[in-house]
């Protein structure tokens, strides 16, 4: 191996440090207020800058992500915590259960950024990949950047034929990313710190499920109803 490349290597080792030694995740009640804040702001912004309304009525489910941290040179990571609900057979959102997502590409960042991030899934099959263990954005369903505005009819893909759109928002930009090779799982520990032990992801999805939410789960799953049904 090369000095040159022998360097490149551990700076960019060195660059995701912080993401992979990010401090440990926010207690659930700050993932469940911040999502809701992000939820805020993105869809009280101007109409051609939100989510398109017909997305939103036609999701299954809804993840959101904030605050999610992002870093390298040369290489890049992408660690976040947040919460994702399904929309259940009566058309009323479920109690959300707590996920956590994990990447790393290459690419030519710089530094450390921070961005909220949402997924909008347009059937169950992801969601289904997320109850059963870990699940890859790209692989286990086709995902592709969002489309931004009043309706839906602009995505990126034409004819609305991927599975999941994504979305990121960064120094105020709220746009459609690519984010194929992404991580998500269930945040178990998080799950039982909020729910109690020995209940499951599909139990806390499931109406009824849960009848003794805490109020700031209870807010979350409020807002999507909010928005979703304008």
């Amino acid at each position: 191996m090369t000095p040159r490349l022998s360097r490149l290597l551990v700076l960019g080792l060195l660059a995701l440090l912080p993401v992979s030694a990010v401090q440990a995740a926010d207690p659930p009640k700050e993932q469940a207020e911040n999502a809701v804040r992000v939820l805020k702001e993105i869809m009280d912004d101007a109409p051609d800058k939100q989510l398109p309304a017909d997305l939103l009525k036609n999701a299954r489910a809804i993840a959101v992500l904030p605050d999610m941290v992002k870093g390298g040179f040369v290489f890049s990571g992408a660690k976040g915590e947040g919460l994702i609900s399904i929309k259940s057979p009566d058309g009323t959102w479920s109690n959300p259960n707590f996920i956590s997502m994990a990447g790393a590409g290459v690419g030519f960042q710089i530094g450390i950024q921070s961005a909220d991030v949402i997924l909008v899934f347009r059937t169950d099959r992801g969601v289904q990949g997320i109850i059963d263990g870990k699940f890859t954005l790209g692989a286990n369903a086709s995902a592709a950047a969002g489309p931004v505005g009043r309706s839906a009819t602009a995505a990126t893909d034409g004819q609305l034929k991927a599975e999941i759109y994504t979305y990121s928002r960064a120094r105020g930009l709220f746009a459609g990313v690519a984010l194929d090779g992404t991580h998500f799982s269930i945040d178990d520990d998080t799950n039982k710190e909020v729910y109690g032990p020995g209940i499951t992801p599909r139990r806390i999805f499931e109406t009824g499920g849960i009848t003794n939410a805490p109020a700031y789960v209870v807010n979350f799953r409020d807002t999507l109803e909010e928005y979703t049904n304008r």
